[in-house]
């Protein structure tokens, strides 16, 4: 038998099983709230990804660690409700894996040689492992540059077996020697040149090709009781299961929008959680008209049907959403309504997410053009500027098929490989289902108004939906509320405030992510300067 985890938190002594992540250790052991928000507000994970950065506890002393990014270890000291303020240091050792560093004094790194492709996938999941296979069985000197030490992204995350779907283009990724770079982040870029943050120190990747997959992250809505511990997205519940947090026996709803929320539903029930209940904010009509349509894909017709045998006898509701939720005595209350009438289900967990939206922060840095929530892409997923292309989100939702598809297409391309008709027939196929897909769950306008006057919006910063009514743009609401300017720099508030507000998103500037002094010192200011 195994040996058991051991660590403490808040000085108590626990016990997790090897590998799971410690937002998972942390969950199995009871643990909800686990920071506090620079109001005092208790506070618990969100998206289970490294994106809102409310999972962040102390590790050895060491503030602002994402527990969703660091695995569980022997001896490891956990504190909870960590302050949200950044913490002084004068530390000068490389941060743990899903710290937010940028507070550590700046320091001098041995020169490294940089990293040399022809092409360079930025993205693990399956439109980036797509790309990088069909670049390199192609001819080309591909890398892989991915946050995550495993190969599949959010879709085919594991912490053991990689799921049958992912094991046959893992294996063909090994095959193809591609060259990867794990625990690697993207902080910067310029033409021909991106800047890496790896385990806290700066490396710089040249290429001649770029390919982007960066995927997507869940879209969160405010509603009151949003920010309450036990309040997850439905990405983020999916996410933390998959790092083997445990759902058994709790009584979860499920509610927002899109395909993901019966997906998740169907595998929280398999594994032995309540499911209280269903609510898709999408009416029936567009529901039933979307899924006559799925016969031109019989097997997301058996995805379909095997998700409603693990629903059988759930309370599934169409036309309904979430208006507030609120604790009573331990238990989450949501109050539901359809915009006729209301009812409510008590929970332990309520998962909640609204779709996705595409990571564009890397192809708007690069200068690419985007319109609306996707990056502008040509036949060859070439975007606007030459020699760097895009897959899978980034050219819209559409699922793993068409990331797949979008992928090889931007990897044969990248290599200066032709698209077979083929190929380009099933990428056509998948953008209309993605075209489909966005039509059937396109958000209704009553979800604008559920922010009450004091309802968060940033989340970081614990910015009020009454804040918001006396600027006009995202770049006066950063400037008036410091909404953007947390640790999440906007990934969550920022598509909340496009759907509330109608907002383009602000500038997008370097750093990408939260970075440590020394990798900013070693940036490439220079080199942007010379571009």
């Amino acid at each position: 038998m195994t040996e058991p985890v051991r660590f403490t938190i808040d000085g108590r002594p626990a016990e997790a099983e090897p590998g799971v992540s410690l937002l998972a250790a942390l969950w199995n052991d009871g643990a909800r709230a686990l920071r506090s928000s620079v109001t005092g507000e208790a506070r618990g994970p969100l998206c289970g990804m490294g994106t809102c950065f409310e999972c962040r506890v102390t590790v050895d002393g060491q503030p602002h660690v994402r527990s969703c990014l660091t695995p569980v270890r022997h001896g490891m000291n956990v504190g909870l409700r960590t302050a949200s303020l950044p913490v002084e240091t004068t530390s000068t050792k490389a941060s743990p894996p899903g710290a937010s560093p940028s507070v550590d004094a700046p320091q001098r790194t041995e020169s490294v040689e940089p990293l040399e492709a022809q092409v360079v996938v930025v993205g693990g999941g399956p439109a980036g492992l797509a790309a990088a296979v069909h670049a390199a069985e192609a001819g080309a000197r591909t890398l892989l540059v991915d946050t995550y030490t495993q190969p599949g992204g959010q879709i085919w995350r594991h912490s053991v077996a990689p799921p049958i779907a992912a094991k046959h283009w893992i294996a063909r990724f090994v095959r193809a020697r591609v060259a990867p770079f794990v625990g690697a982040t993207v902080v910067d870029a310029v033409a021909g040149e991106l800047l890496v943050e790896h385990e806290g120190r700066p490396r710089r990747v040249r290429f001649d090709r770029l390919v982007l997959a960066t995927g997507a992250r869940e879209l969160f809505l405010p509603f009151p009781g949003w920010t309450l511990p036990g309040v997850v997205g439905v990405g983020g519940a999916q996410a933390m299961f998959k790092a083997r947090a445990r759902f058994t026996g709790q009584r979860v709803v499920v509610a927002g929008s899109g395909p993901l929320l019966v997906a998740v539903a169907a595998v929280l029930a398999k594994e032995g959680a309540r499911l209280v209940g269903l609510a898709e904010q999408a009416p029936l009509g567009r529901l039933t008209a979307f899924a006559a349509g799925l016969w031109r894909t019989p097997r997301k017709i058996a995805e379909g049907l095997g998700y409603g045998w693990c629903l059988a006898g759930v309370p599934c509701r169409a036309g309904a959403w979430v208006r507030e939720v609120e604790e009573k005595g331990g238990t989450l209350r949501a109050t539901l309504t359809d915009g006729r009438r209301t009812w409510t289900w008590d929970c332990d967990v309520l998962a909640c997410g609204y779709g996705l939206v595409p990571n564009l922060e890397l192809a708007r840095l690069l200068g690419c053009e985007t319109a609306g929530d996707r990056v502008v892409l040509d036949a060859a997923q070439q975007t606007s500027v030459p020699g760097i292309f895009a897959a899978g989100e980034l050219g819209g939702i559409a699922g793993v098929d068409h990331a797949l598809v979008t992928g090889a297409v931007a990897g044969l391309a990248a290599a200066g490989r032709p698209i077979s008709a083929a190929l380009a027939h099933r990428r056509a196929a998948e953008l209309a289902f993605g075209a489909r897909l966005s039509r059937a769950f396109a958000l209704r306008d009553e979800l604008r108004a559920l922010a009450r006057p004091d309802t968060p919006v940033c989340r970081c910063e614990d910015v009020a939906h009454s804040r918001f009514e006396t600027v006009a743009s995202a770049r006066e609401a950063k400037l008036a509320t410091r909404a953007g300017m947390g640790p999440c720099q906007g990934r969550v508030c920022g598509p909340a405030l496009a759907f509330l507000r109608g907002w383009p998103e602000d500038t997008i500037r370097p750093p990408l992510f939260p970075t440590p002094l020394a990798v900013i010192e070693d940036g490439l200011g220079d080199d942007r300067g010379q571009a």
